[in-house]
């Protein structure tokens, strides 16, 4: 079995199980594809954690699951050094965190108190831990999946802008459609009625998507492309020189770290489409979840309710392909 095929595989398992967000399945492979992490932001009740349990179950992987509350502390996330008592060779041990896993879930991060959304990103962007002075990497295939409640601003801590830009992409889900509603009713009855008689499934191996990620590498990017996406990025820095109206909403653009999300991310785009370059279209089926979170709005924006979204729209409409 190929590398692609086992994606693609993996990502059937997880469209029968997750009904309705098709595309939310798709960019959580591609940040996996891309040695990512991402951000989901959505309402209670849409898939959000249901949707890495099933890429844990059918991926071989070990899965964690950290619920962030106010009184977390840094050393529940990371891990710390236990006494071992006098008796013992070694007075210390180190004891490992839930965040030493592959997939590991962050649900409502912005619950958690400064410190602990630090030491969480910390181990995002350095893949390791220090503890005591000893640093210990993380797993290989490592992957964080933040979650947050978009309404209930109440009793959280927001996530600065620049720690924001730590995640290579924010996802947001929406309701299912009706059609898609039936659809998960019908298959919560049956997992209720099987009540856990059905036989595990073959998990994909870790190797296919290392493999996967060796042949996205490969995936080229033309000097063409490569101009059209930091004409993009470069819109979001000088927006009055394409539109009054982008020069009104914009207060901070996309920094560099932008241009190399939508490269990877376009990339890995391609690739599970079976093509081996990247078009206008990989760009731009992209470019909203990887720059959604790297926009700061004005005043302006936020008083006329226009969205970041919107912004990324008016954006794509008024760049050219080179």
């Amino acid at each position: 079995m190929t590398p692609r095929d086992a994606v693609g595989r993996l990502r059937e398992r997880m469209q029968a199980s997750v009904i309705g967000q098709e595309r939310v399945v798709d960019r959580l492979l591609l940040t996996l594809l891309c040695n990512g992490n991402a951000l989901l932001e959505g309402l209670p009740g849409l898939a959000k954690t249901r949707a890495i349990k099933t890429l844990s179950r059918n991926l071989e992987s070990e899965y964690s699951r950290i619920q962030f509350t106010p009184d977390l502390l840094p050393a529940d996330v990371t891990g710390a050094e236990i006494y071992l008592g006098e008796d013992s060779d070694q007075r210390f041990a180190f004891q490992p965190g839930p965040i030493f896993a592959n997939l590991v879930l962050a649900d409502e991060i912005n619950r958690a108190p400064a410190k602990v959304q630090s030491a969480l990103l910390e181990a995002m962007e350095e893949r390791q831990v220090t503890v005591a002075g000893k640093t210990h990497p993380m797993p290989p295939l490592f992957m964080v999946l933040a979650t947050q409640n978009p309404v209930e601003q109440e009793g959280t801590y927001p996530l600065p802008e620049a720690q924001m830009d730590r995640f290579l992409m924010h996802i947001t889900i929406d309701y299912p459609s009706d059609d898609a509603e039936k659809e998960i009713v019908r298959l919560v009855r049956g997992e209720s009625s099987a009540s856990g008689s059905e036989e595990a499934t073959e998990q994909i191996p870790q190797q296919a998507i290392f493999d996967a990620r060796a042949e996205i590498d490969a995936v080229a990017t033309s000097d063409a492309m490569a101009d059209y996406t930091v004409a993009l990025i470069a819109a979001t820095r000088r927006p009055a020189e394409l539109s009054d109206d982008l020069a009104k909403w914009i207060a901070m653009g996309a920094s560099p770290r932008g241009t190399l999300a939508i490269d990877k991310a376009s990339r890995a785009n391609a690739w599970m489409s079976g093509r081996t370059s990247i078009t206008p279209d990989d760009i731009r089926a992209v470019i909203y979840d990887c720059l959604r979170h790297r926009l700061g709005l004005s005043y302006e924006a936020t008083a006329e309710g226009v969205s970041p979204d919107d912004v990324i729209t008016k954006i794509v409409q008024s760049v050219p392909v080179a």
